[in-house]
């Protein structure tokens, strides 16, 4: 028997040239979506015959009552080893066997780097102008020579984002609930006491945190008033971890120099969205791990996991705890 695959939230149309689909033979029928679908009955319809589907993490939420829309499912492979969006009790209780894939914590580190430096420089507006006869030099860019480059976290993607920082000339502090001293000094980076002392210290705020119950809203109005008027916010973690109101009330009464972001609490971003119109603000749509190696990554290792799967063997599968 033949089992059909759907893979979803193919934004870029690339999932079936950036692995060998055809290694699983006859045995699975896959097909890619590009729409993104925005109710649980509209994924239902589209992938209601699919015994196996292939996500983008965290682009399609998977909770108990689509689970139970999706009765032939038993295979559920997510880019990544930790999906936030996926309810791994229900999967369990529906009998969906949950695998993920690796993913590489440097294109989102690298893309940190693109915001920062297109803040500081004023790149979008600089070629706006520039392609559309715009006014010749109309801004002028801040240093990070010298500069303090402040970042909540120090985990895989802030270590990275930290050289880099160094190798610019910043002085480089971090801030987390769990960071010591002796990890920040491992890193050559010195550790805040406290989430208040980085915020008023950074030239650059850069998010790099797990969003969780602890870190969920952080970053509000108090915290972004605590930041000084020169100062630019950059977010490529989860977007919840900065209140999206606040910021956008920061940027139109101009608390901050600017801000930037790669996530956002709804994606794709609703076209009336504020954050679309605020000023002294960049953004890309989730960008941080698209990426060639990536996308080879997620959908090589996803025919890995499908190939195993029906041998009886299932590899990287997700649990409870380690989701």
């Amino acid at each position: 028997m033949t089992l059909h695959c759907a893979v979803l939230d193919d934004f870029q149309g690339v999932a079936l040239s950036h692995a060998d689909w055809s290694s699983l033979g006859n045995a699975v029928e896959v097909r890619a979506l590009r729409t993104h679908f925005t109710s649980e009955e509209d994924v239902a319809d589209a992938v209601g015959d699919c015994e196996i589907l292939v996500v983008m993490r965290e682009r399609t939420p998977f909770g108990a009552s689509l689970f139970a829309r999706l009765p032939r499912l038993r295979l559920l492979i997510t880019s990544g080893m930790r999906n936030a969006s996926i309810d791994l009790a229900a999967a369990a209780r529906h009998g969906v066997t949950v695998c993920g894939t690796a993913s590489s914590s440097t294109p989102p580190a690298e893309l940190t780097w693109a915001l920062i430096l297109g803040l500081a420089r004023h790149v979008v507006e600089e070629s706006t102008a520039l392609r559309h006869g715009g006014a010749w030099q109309s801004t002028i860019g801040s240093d990070l020579h010298g500069r303090r480059l402040a970042l909540l976290g120090l985990g895989k993607i802030g270590t990275q984002v930290a050289r880099v920082g160094q190798a610019f000339g910043m002085e480089v502090m971090a801030w987390s609930r769990n960071l010591t001293a002796e990890r920040a000094a491992e890193h050559g980076v010195v550790r805040a006491k406290s989430l208040d002392e980085l915020l008023e210290a950074g030239d650059v705020v850069s998010v790099h945190l797990q969003l969780s119950d602890r870190t969920r809203g952080l970053i509000g109005a108090a915290e972004l008033r605590r930041m000084h008027g020169t100062a630019y916010l950059v977010n490529t973690s989860r977007a919840a971890i900065v209140d999206q109101q606040a910021l956008a009330r920061a940027l139109h009464e101009g608390w901050i120099a600017g801000a930037a972001s790669d996530v956002f609490e709804t994606e794709p971003l609703p076209a009336d969205d504020p954050l679309r119109t605020v000023p002294r603000f960049l953004g890309l749509p989730h960008l941080g791990y698209v990426t060639h190696g990536n996308y080879e990554r997620y959908y090589g290792e996803a025919v890995e996991n499908i190939a195993a799967y029906l041998a009886g063997t299932p590899v990287r599968t997700l649990t409870e705890a380690a989701g």
